[in-house]
């Protein structure tokens, strides 16, 4: 019986999401299908961020584990339920009263999450001084960012062993550590301050913070503020002024005479905005999850797990488990075959000839990988006297000086005249 609802969980994981259609690749992709170990789709090849899934659960509950046996636990909730750490996300919603010609409508606007802290005016603020396209309003192009991001720098491989495919316990066992380890030593959320609060803060004063997640309605105001002027606080990041009454991004972990204007707040090795301020903190440095983990340990260029077994394979600049160093189209085992890398990813020979070589122009057959070939200006010959010939006359181009013309080879000005004219 147990067995059977293992196999049943298993089964219900991969049908999250299935058919959702793919937002990068259209029509071409049949609706999501997740790969058996590869987190991505089978049909289009793209990862789930990049598909319509509804994840705002699933998000929650990978951040609220992130949060679990740390010292964010005011942002995380269990339920009655069924137990598990969700994260409290504060999602703001801004009213702007809009004149008509004898109403006045209230318009809003839900931002998916903000930063928690108590003076809305400063989140409201914070929003604006981050780029338009990656404000997380519900139903924008903002929001679609922060889900990727959620994807891509919070991987939920990298902190839950039961996330993985086939771990050892000894594996598992070395995960757990690993990622206690990163919990109590680097793991930090970024607090949205006035610099002078920081200032007092690192003075020893406590300004209050007032809670840290909640659903929150604030009125946008109806004018501009007076021009600002510099402070005498800089950013971190970029070097440049703190302007007076506009919001800094502190980590608690870089110590408080650091500050970051809120666009500044990224990551050392991708530069994207760090996901709810959500941070590494290594060496003097910033770091998404994602490239913190990929800074400690190697990560399967199959699977994108962190490998943490002793034994594993390097090929091409990437590392892979021994079992996942596969073709990328088959899934074929690799160990001791021919392979050609297609776009950063290995393809067995067949599959390449079948699907990704290029056809010879002379006798439109595929071109074998392990051939020589002349390519110029997006065609492709064999480099054989009788598919690299003269368009016109037929004569063997190989050492010879051509004249090229839409995918035709000329071997004089006379041939190319005979048959373009």
């Amino acid at each position: 019986m147990d067995l059977e609802n293992k196999v049943k969980k298993m089964t219900l994981g991969h049908e999250q999401g299935s058919g959702a259609p793919c937002l990068k690749c259209k029509d071409k992709c049949e609706g999501f299908e997740l790969h058996f170990w590869r987190k991505i789709c089978r049909n289009c090849k793209c990862g789930e961020e990049e598909h319509d899934v509804l994840s705002n659960n699933e998000d929650d509950r990978k951040v609220g584990k992130l949060f679990e046996d740390t010292k964010y636990t005011t942002l995380i909730a269990k339920l009655k339920t069924d137990g598990i750490p969700t994260y409290k996300r504060n999602v703001m919603i801004l009213t702007n009263p809009v004149s008509a010609k004898k109403d006045v409508s209230i318009k809003t606007v839900t931002y998916e999450w903000a930063p928690p802290v108590q003076n809305q005016t400063l989140a409201r603020r914070y929003m604006e001084m981050i780029p338009k396209e990656k404000q997380p309003v519900a139903g924008s192009e903002g929001a679609q960012y922060r889900k990727k991001q959620l994807a891509k720098q919070l991987p939920a491989h990298d902190q839950d062993p039961s996330k993985c495919h086939e771990l050892s316990p000894n594996e598992v066992k070395q995960m757990e550590q690993f990622v206690k380890k990163y919990k109590n030593d680097v793991l930090g959320v970024g607090d949205v301050k006035l610099p002078k609060e920081v200032e007092a803060q690192a003075a020893g004063k406590s300004p209050t913070d007032g809670d840290r997640s909640s659903v929150t309605t604030v009125r946008s105001p109806e004018s501009k503020a007076a021009a600002q002027k510099p402070s005498n606080f800089y950013c971190f990041k970029c070097k440049e002024n703190m302007r007076e009454g506009d919001p800094a991004v502190y980590a608690e972990r870089a110590g408080y005479d650091k500050l970051w204007h809120p666009s500044c707040f990224v990551c050392f090795v991708c530069s994207e905005l760090l996901v709810d301020m959500i941070y590494f903190w290594k060496n003097g440095k910033l770091y998404c999850g994602r490239h913190y983990c990929d800074s400690e340990k190697p990560r399967c260029g199959g699977c994108d797990e962190l490998i943490f077994s002793n034994e594993y394979t390097q090929a091409e600049g990437q590392n892979w488990h021994l079992k996942h160093f596969c073709c990328f189209d088959c899934d074929c085992v690799l160990a001791g075959e021919i392979y050609v890398m297609v776009n950063d990813k290995p393809v067995c020979k067949p599959c390449y000839v079948k699907n990704h070589a290029s056809s010879c122009q002379g006798c439109h057959n595929a071109i074998d990988p392990e051939v020589q070939r002349v390519s110029y200006n997006g065609f492709h010959w064999h480099a054989t006297e009788e598919c690299f010939l003269c368009s016109c006359c037929s004569k063997c181009l190989i050492g010879q000086k051509f004249m090229p013309i839409e995918g035709m080879v000329f071997c004089s000005v006379e041939c190319k005249k005979k048959m373009t004219s």
